[in-house]
C-alpha cells in the first residue's frame, strides 16, 4: 500500500529555546536593563516577550515596563548585552548540533527566529552550523512577530518550498502558534522553565522531550 503521508520538503528550526538555551539569558539581560532604566519588571513579562520581534519587545520595555529610553535605544542596549553574553558563553542545548546534522542529512533546513539577524548569524557561526541552513528568517524582517505566521512564511519562501510541506521545530506558545498558522506541521520540544500553554501545545503533531529524540523517522511519521 503506498504511503499517503505528505512528503517533507524542508525542516525549519526555531533558535531560542530549541537550539540555544537562551530564554533565561534574554530574561536576565532584559530584566536588568529594565531595572537600570527605571522600569518595573512584571511577573509575566518574559512569557509575553517570547516570540516578539526586536521592535515589538523594545516598545514593550519602553512603553509598558517603563524604561526611560526610546525603543530604538532599548533595542540597541539589550542587543549589545546579548552579543557580549554569547561571545563569552554560547548556551547550546545538548544535542543541538547533532539534531541539525541528522535533519540536514535528509532535508533542506531553515531557521525562523525572533532574534535579530546579527544574533542569529553569530550563534550559527559560533556553533559551526552556519552552512547547515539554506535559509534564515528573522521576525525583524517581517511585519509581525510570532504568533503571527510571517517569519515562518518568509523562511518557506527563502527555501523555495510550500509551508504545508514543511516541518517546524518549536518550543514556545507563540512559536507553536506561528508555525501552525503558517501551515507547517509542528514538532514541539517544550522548555520546562517556560512551558507552552496547553492550547498552543495541542497544535503540535508530535511532542518530544529532547533534541536527542528528533529523528528522521519521527518526522516521516507525522500526519
Amino acid at each position: 500500500m503506498p504511503n499517503s503521508l505528505p512528503v517533507i520538503a524542508s525542516v525549519v528550526f526555531d533558535l531560542d529555546g530549541v537550539l540555544v538555551d537562551s530564554e533565561g539569558v534574554w530574561e536576565e539581560v532584559r530584566r536588568a536593563f529594565v531595572a537600570e532604566g527605571g522600569g518595573r519588571w512584571m511577573p509575566d513579562a518574559q512569557r509575553r516577550l517570547m516570540g516578539m520581534s526586536t521592535g515589538e519587545w523594545a516598545r514593550y520595555l519602553s512603553q509598558e515596563l517603563g524604561v526611560r529610553m526610546a525603543p530604538d535605544e532599548v533595542a540597541q542596549g539589550v542587543i549589545e548585552r546579548m552579543n557580549e553574553r554569547y561571545a563569552r558563553d554560547l548556551p547550546l542545548i545538548p544535542g543541538a548540533v547533532e539534531a541539525v546534522r541528522r535533519m540536514g542529512g535528509r532535508w533542506p533546513l531553515g531557521v525562523a527566529s525572533s532574534s535579530p539577524p546579527a544574533i542569529i548569524h553569530m550563534v550559527l557561526e559560533r556553533a559551526g552550523l552556519a552552512e547547515a541552513f539554506g535559509a534564515v528568517a528573522s521576525s525583524d524582517e517581517v511585519a509581525n512577530g510570532k504568533p503571527a505566521p510571517d517569519v515562518y512564511l518568509l523562511a518557506a519562501s527563502r527555501l523555495g518550498v510550500d509551508p504545508t510541506s514543511s516541518v517546524a521545530i518549536e518550543d514556545s506558545s507563540n512559536g507553536l502558534r506561528s508555525a501552525s498558522a503558517a501551515g507547517y506541521r509542528v514538532v514541539a520540544i517544550p522548555q520546562s522553565a517556560y512551558p507552552p500553554d496547553p492550547e498552543a501545545l495541542a497544535l503540535a503533531s508530535v511532542r518530544l522531550d529532547s533534541l536527542d529524540a528528533l529523528t528522521p523517522e519521527v518526522l516521516e511519521g507525522i500526519e
